[in-house]
């Protein structure tokens, strides 16, 4: 069911779509402070047309290897190759943010084909493609609305619309679904696995929810805290389509939950930067013994 892929081994493949290389990355809040490792020594490779995502303790740097695989921020050591090129912006590269991050002057239509504006189609092509990725997500009759006209899932559709538009080979998804309410949050998963079915290309997603992960990936790359590095990466084999069964009543789900949420539970409890670790110690010393 899920296959512990060691990390040499990983770093020994040679097809990748994505090459991560002994990559270490670190911050400075200012001159005076001390850097801040968010990661340290992460090799990884994606193979082509792959949904992968990462998981792990809040500040384990997942946005920072995200960020770094669209080229907005270089690595201090190590490479990084995207089709065997260091990583740069452009449209072969979709973005889907946790905000999500609409122009609220733009109509959705004209917000969903402002990337094709950038690459200077013309305004017939934007606007049958962007209606062709409205369609896509549900929400065609809205082309004419205001960003503020609709609700959070629906901008969020919208979001994923915009990003979809120059057809990239490459989608980077940093927590698109976090402030979604439980339902839409659902929805907006099954319309990600969906596209997916129909759809080449690699996805490399970041999100904190375990359920997510298993429910959309065909691999996940668990992280450990920072300095970030892969603690484990495992496949995911459950059938697809996954909408169309009760998936997390599946027993290799159950068995990957549990597997990926107590390594989680047991690097977050045992950091000494974790809030729960320090909570655990205050907890400890202030509970009378034998109390």
């Amino acid at each position: 069911m899920n296959t512990h892929v060691p990390q040499a081994e990983a770093a020994s493949l040679t097809s990748a779509a994505i090459s991560i290389r002994n990559v270490s990355k670190s911050f400075r809040r200012a001159e005076s402070s001390p850097p801040v490792h968010a990661l340290k020594n992460v090799s990884l490779d994606i193979a082509p047309n792959s949904f992968v995502s990462l998981v792990g303790p809040s500040g384990c740097g997942k946005t920072t290897l995200l960020r770094l695989l669209n080229g907005l921020i270089e690595p201090d050591e190590g490479e990084i190759l995207v089709d065997g090129k260091p990583p740069m912006r452009g449209p072969h590269m979709g973005l889907v943010f946790q905000s999500i991050r609409l122009m609220p002057w733009r109509t959705i239509r004209a917000n969903v084909y402002f990337p094709l504006e950038l690459q200077n189609a013309p305004l017939k092509d934007c606007i049958e493609r962007a209606d062709h990725y409205l369609a896509m997500m549900g929400i065609a009759k809205f082309g004419d609305a205001y960003p503020h006209e609709l609700s959070g899932g629906m901008q969020q559709r919208a979001a994923l619309a915009r990003a979809l538009i120059s057809q990239p080979a490459f989608l980077l998804m940093d927590e698109p679904f976090a402030a979604l309410d439980a339902q839409t949050r659902e929805f907006m998963q099954i319309e990600v696995m969906k596209i997916r079915q129909n759809l080449q290309g690699v996805v490399v997603f970041v999100t904190h929810s375990v359920d997510e992960a298993i429910l959309l990936s065909d691999r996940i790359v668990m992280m450990s805290p920072r300095p970030g590095q892969i603690a484990e990466t495992l496949s995911v084999d459950l059938p697809h389509p996954r909408w169309d069964y009760d998936v997390r009543a599946n027993k290799d789900f159950v068995e990957l939950r549990r597997h990926l949420w107590e390594g989680i539970k047991a690097m977050v409890v045992n950091d000494p930067e974790s809030e729960f670790y320090q909570r655990d110690r205050v907890m400890r010393s202030t509970t009378p013994a034998g109390g």
